[in-house]
């Protein structure tokens, strides 16, 4: 039950709340190492009480937080991105510890988290108002920009440091104070970056985490009037359960939901491209992001060239534990994400999907899944309707750009999608015929922190990230002045 850091304070087994921390609880919370199965550590977690506890630390802190001029709110979160950076090995290896993915990745997620802290930090001094043209000569209208208010976060196991970053950035630099509730799977990553955000300067209060029973901790932060704002990152399911209950108190929300993403191979594309853009993609965190290519739809010209290629290339993957040198497949989450992804291929399979490569249990370990690849797949099919959240592509060939763009659009979801092609003209044409918040377009990796994250439909609602990020944690407030002409 141990884990080997350069920093050990970074391991913290509590949750944080009014700048304290909890390692007495409610319970105890066993995290566990998805690539052996062994026990990483026990924390003590928090009920509907100690979560109303942080909520309550929450308002009373962000009372003077709000009122901090914004150019310090930005050296904060400044100093919260040098601390993240400088440590970034040893969140890194906590990260693929708790949740299985390669160093490689847990070392780039953590810069990609840290990329949210420099963002909005610089943000925070960009929060303008306005000056409207008058109705009449004795008044001035403006406009001004508040913070919301408490915000609560619920975020995934998938991207455990990026997620929190990716909403705390925000929060923080509007002037607003934050409760997070962390996967259970992954709660070290988030209680090391409350210990980084202490060190860094941000007021007790400010930053909360509560670990533990998302029945218990859920309730207490959907029912609290004093949280003015709810963002999630998570399944389409828990999100539609998340907004019904946020309506009691009419909380602002942002959701961050499922996603089905199409990435389509056109006849004219460069093929050695769009594999290995289709590898990146696929096979990212062994196929957990939401962003992860989960239909590849190839035009039937080099339908089989291209299949050809991507076995080929899928067949080279090295699995193994995330922390070994030279593997880029880790273990799945849990034994429960590897029967999901087995039911789907089943599924798939017994309605005539050939498997090209892989289609079954590693002997590494149970958390392992084989790199796969499906072929012959069709829009009935399971693993074309569902979300695989696993390292399996399935391959359905189209004839033409209308087919195509008709069965990239065939779901409920609509967050990230992907096309290659060489063609000026198409990428015009399918870029806005796609209905998802984000395209790709020669490219598998679209993620950074300048550009607006989110989707349409069953796949959420808000932007995360870029100049239009913030603006979920902010009030437009409006002011008349009158009078002015005596």
């Amino acid at each position: 039950m141990t884990l080997t850091l350069s920093d050990s304070e970074l391991l913290r087994k509590g949750s944080y709340i009014a700048g304290a921390w909890r390692e007495q609880g409610a319970g105890v919370l066993a995290v566990i190492n998805p690539a052996n199965g062994n026990v990483i550590a026990e924390v003590a977690t928090v009920d509907r009480t100690g979560t109303e506890a942080a909520i309550g630390a929450a308002h009373e802190a962000m009372t003077s937080w709000r009122e901090v001029p914004a150019k310090v709110r930005a050296q904060v979160l400044r100093r919260w991105f040098d601390l993240m950076m400088a440590h970034q090995e040893d969140l890194a290896v906590m990260m693929t510890t708790e949740q299985g993915k390669t160093l490689a990745e847990s070392r780039g997620e953590v810069a990609y988290g840290a990329s949210f802290m420099e963002w909005f930090g610089e943000q925070a001094k960009r929060i303008d108002g306005d000056v409207i043209p008058a109705p009449s000569a004795d008044k001035r209208v403006i406009c001004i920009k508040q913070p919301i208010g408490v915000v609560a976060a619920i975020t995934p196991w998938n991207f455990p440091n990026a997620m929190i970053a990716r909403k705390a950035a925000p929060a923080l630099a509007a002037g607003c104070a934050i409760v997070i509730k962390p996967a259970s799977e992954t709660p070290l990553s988030a209680l090391a970056m409350a210990e980084l955000a202490e060190r860094a300067g941000v007021p007790a209060g400010v930053v909360n985490v509560v670990v533990g029973s998302s029945s218990e901790i859920g309730p207490a932060l959907t029912d609290s009037p004093l949280v003015r704002k709810l963002t999630f990152t998570g399944s389409t399911e828990v999100g539609r359960r998340l907004e019904q209950a946020c309506s009691v108190t009419l909380k602002r929300t942002s959701m961050e939901l499922g996603g089905n993403a199409p990435f389509i191979v056109f006849e004219d594309a460069d093929l050695d491209a769009a594999v290995q853009g289709a590898l990146v993609s696929k096979y990212r965190n062994s196929g957990q992001t939401c962003v992860c290519t989960n239909r590849i739809l190839v035009q039937d010209s080099i339908h089989d060239e291209f299949v050809s290629k991507l076995v080929a290339a899928t067949a080279e993957l090295k699995m193994g534990n995330g922390l070994d040198k030279g593997v880029q497949q880790g273990p799945l989450v849990n034994v429960g994400a590897v029967e999901d992804v087995e039911q789907l291929v089943q599924r798939s399979t017994e309605a005539g999907a050939h498997i090209a490569l892989g289609g079954a249990r590693s002997d590494l370990g149970p958390c392992y899944y084989q790199p796969t690849v499906l072929t012959g797949v069709t829009p009935d099919m399971a693993v074309f309707r569902n979300e695989i959240f696993g390292p399996v592509a399935p391959v359905t060939a189209f004839r033409d750009e209308a087919e195509a763009i008709a069965l990239a659009n065939d779901t409920e979801f609509g967050l990230a999608s992907y096309f290659y092609t060489r063609d000026i003209g198409r990428v015009w044409r399918v870029a806005e015929a796609l209905d998802y918040g984000m395209v790709g377009i020669n490219e598998g990796i679209i993620s950074n922190e300048m550009a607006p994250f989110g989707g349409v439909k069953a796949s959420g609602s808000g932007r995360e990230g870029s100049k239009y990020g913030i603006d979920d944690y902010l009030e437009i407030k409006y002011i008349l002045m009158g009078g002015l002409d005596r």
